[in-house]
């Protein structure tokens, strides 16, 4: 395993597993339960304060589980538990994923009971995917589904993306990007994040730059000549007061340039409309207004609905966690075993049997008006299906990997093609219909 017990690489994350899925493991390979199952992934319910979730992470969770192994070093730990068989350990040295793996593409809009992803495999290969598996959807499709919120409030104006010191984990705060970037934010503050994800990266200085000068208009005019084209944060003190030292900033050297003003507290609006008018009566309208602290997507469309003369939102902490619905109601079942359909009963938590196929239906101007779960295979049915063959045999598909990496402009589609009242932000069921195919409709009814 990795030297450093603080981070979890890559080649460490076959043990990023519940202990019951290796014991489940050793169960099957000593009983000789080796046949073929299908696992669905999906979630039975909607947050209250969402009206459909983005999915995001599937992707990331496919190309990882063909990557799966466990080193001997692995296995040098396992058995220091005493639970495992030193046969079974053995075993487990030479797993391999070789079965199928199906995803919708990411920057999907999904709905309640909606396979998110089905896996075929060996009972055994499919059955060690599930922790984690549903970590790396969770996390990435609340994030998404949460800052997708965000970029609707903000009604086309850039969104970036402040969340990473009070995210939950460095992990998530990297992947989070990821999601953001899936979602439509325009950049982000975290490097790492940024670099990996390819999305742009924004931000200066903070309050404590200010600070360490002994005068604000000294330290705009220090920053200005570090960094031109920059933007100044002018709220340390008083923020009128700091649009004033920009304006005279740039009147005084005129080589200096500011591209923007940042405003981080106080009444956004009111002070992002005295900011405009001092810029403009200056001559500077070309400045930009970016606001941030402490934004949601409630604050932000209040802030658009009045017309404030904001350019740019800074989201952190709410986004960062999606605080109003920080989880989704995600489930990993299994629906198919050795050629047979499996249904759990248990109340509140029953799942459609078998493997699955989603379609979404599709008027004459091509918006979305609802959607059909089918059997995989059940013939008739002439919309276009949504889940794709992401891994075949253990394998990538190259041709369906370049299909999912266009999650960011397949949000921005689909988007436009959802039913307006699944836009709103306001708390609501959605009315969105999502029904079962005949075939389905007769299986789980004789189940």
């Amino acid at each position: 395993m990795t030297p450093t017990p603080y981070a979890v690489a890559d080649d460490d994350l076959a043990l990023l597993t519940d202990l019951y899925q290796l014991t489940m493991l050793q169960a099957y390979w000593a009983e000789g339960m080796k046949e073929r199952a299908t696992f669905s992934l999906f979630f039975r319910r909607l947050p209250p304060t969402r009206r459909f979730m983005l999915a995001c992470g599937q992707q990331y969770a496919a190309e990882l589980a063909t990557r799966l192994r466990f080193s001997e070093a692995h296995l040098a730990s396992l058995a220091t538990t005493g639970i495992f068989d030193d046969a079974f350990l053995h075993w487990l040295g030479d797993w391999r994923f070789s079965g199928d793996i199906w995803t919708l593409p990411e920057g999907t809009p999904v709905f309640a009971n909606e396979p998110v992803m089905e896996v075929d495999a060996p009972i055994a290969e499919a059955q060690l995917l599930e922790s984690l598996t549903m970590n790396l959807v969770q996390l990435e499709t609340v994030l998404a589904s949460k800052a997708v919120r965000v970029v609707l409030a903000a009604g086309g104006r850039p969104v970036v993306d402040f969340g990473l010191r009070r995210m939950h984990g460095i992990d998530a705060a990297v992947r989070g990007v990821r999601a953001y970037r899936t979602a439509g934010l325009e950049g982000t503050s975290n490097v790492l994040g940024g670099l990996r994800h390819e999305l742009a990266l924004r931000g200066t200085m903070a309050h404590s730059y200010i600070l360490a000068h002994d005068d604000e208009g000294e330290a705009f005019r220090a920053f200005a000549r570090h960094y031109p084209a920059t933007t100044l944060l002018v709220d340390t003190h008083d923020t009128l007061e700091g649009v004033r030292k920009v304006i005279a900033l740039m009147r005084d050297d005129p080589t200096l340039t500011v591209c923007a003003i940042r405003l981080d507290s106080g009444n956004l609006g009111e002070l992002a409309r005295g900011a405009r008018r001092l810029l403009d009566e200056a001559g500077h309208a070309q400045v930009r207004i970016i606001a941030s602290s402490g934004l949601d997507e409630w604050q932000i469309e209040a802030l658009v609905t009045a017309g404030a003369p904001i350019d740019v939102f800074g989201v952190g902490t709410e986004m960062g966690v999606s605080a109003d619905a920080p989880v989704i109601d995600l489930s990993y079942k299994l629906v198919e075993y050795a050629g047979t359909p499996r249904l759990k009963h248990s109340p509140g938590k029953v799942n459609l049997p078998c493997r699955k196929q989603l379609y979404r239906q599709v008027d004459a101007r091509g918006r979305y008006v609802g959607d059909l779960i089918a059997l995989r295979d059940e013939a008739g049915i002439a919309c276009e299906p949504l889940l794709r063959p992401l891994v075949r045999n253990g394998d990538l598909s190259l041709e369906e990997m370049a299909l999912a990496d266009g999650a960011r402009k397949r949000t921005k589609e689909a988007l436009a093609r959802l039913p307006e009242a699944l836009l709103e932000l306001s708390p609501g069921e959605s009315d969105y219909p999502v029904s079962l195919s005949p075939g389905l409709e007769a299986l789980s009814r004789r189940l």
